[in-house]
């Protein structure tokens, strides 16, 4: 194949996805204006489970550990229990790595000047009695210091593979994969976020990073 053919072939499954990613948060916008909550949207940093919890933390005695232990913010390698609009859609989500700076996946792929790809892998386990059934890119966020968030990009990255999109998951499965941010190169983020429902759910999970 021809390098211009290559080039055509890139940008049409680029815009193929971003069709798809789009299609995605309309048609799950629609669903949460319908059921949106009257209790108002909440920010949840408490850690279901961590990385190291079989290891030594787990095992030293209560009183060893700092008094304010248990309101430590998520971070890296932490689980959040995450709910949807309807009761039946419940996930538990880990952010498992964060990969700065990633690189594309090929020679087509650069973030734009002044940018840089920052890939972010999740874990969603579907906890509900329904099947989690949605497009990951659209329920993530990175936020810098500063506060301003910034969304997903439909690039790939060396990093490692994305989520199908949609991620199709059946009650108690569970699906690995990274999602893609385009954020300023000299940007210090601070924070990931990850809603169900394309982030319009009531409740936002948030991990501290660094």
């Amino acid at each position: 194949m021809s390098a211009n053919a290559r080039r055509t072939a890139v940008r049409r499954g680029t815009t193929r996805r971003a069709a798809v990613l789009l299609l995605g948060a309309a048609l799950v916008a629609l669903g949460a204006t319908a059921c949106d909550s009257p209790d108002g949207s909440t920010v949840s940093t408490e850690a279901k489970q961590t990385a190291a919890g079989t290891g030594s933390e787990a095992a030293k005695p209560a009183g060893d550990k700092p008094a304010d232990a248990a309101k430590a913010p998520a971070k890296a390698g932490d689980t959040i229990a995450l709910k949807g609009n309807d009761p039946a859609d419940t996930a538990d989500v880990t952010l498992v790595k964060v990969v700065d700076n990633a690189e594309g996946e090929d020679e087509f792929t650069h973030p734009a000047d002044g940018k840089r790809f920052v890939s972010v892998q999740f874990r969603i386990k579907a906890s509900g009695k329904k099947a989690y059934s949605d497009v990951p890119g659209n329920s993530a966020k990175v936020v810098d210091a500063q506060g301003q968030a910034f969304g997903s990009t439909v690039a790939n990255t060396k990093a490692g593979p994305g989520f199908q999109i949609p991620a199709n998951i059946a009650p108690g499965e569970s699906a690995l994969g990274f999602v893609t941010f385009e954020a300023p190169k000299d940007a210090k983020l601070d924070k990931a976020q990850f809603g169900l429902d394309s982030g319009f759910a009531p409740q936002t999970g948030q991990w501290k990073l660094g």
